[in-house]
């Protein structure tokens, strides 16, 4: 019992610990001495389609368009 109390004290203190870090490569994106890679430039807006507004349409259609099909009664 006596061994119990300082067990559970370094299990809790060795939980709390971080893991050593691996030093970076060549190779690693967070690396000083990675290479840079070049990209190509796209602007922002390419691909985006116009977007007009449109005119009203009778609201009767639209709710029409969109409502389940009616049921028949039983």
């Amino acid at each position: 019992m006596k061994l119990l109390a300082p067990a559970m004290l370094a299990l809790a203190v060795a939980a709390c610990a971080a893991p050593l870090l691996p030093e970076p490569s060549p190779a690693d994106a967070s690396s000083p001495e990675a290479p840079a890679v070049a990209s190509p430039y796209q602007p922002v807006m390419a691909g985006t389609a116009p977007h007009l507004p449109v005119g009203l349409k009778p609201w009767r259609e639209l709710n029409d368009s969109v409502a389940p099909p009616a049921r028949r009664p039983q």
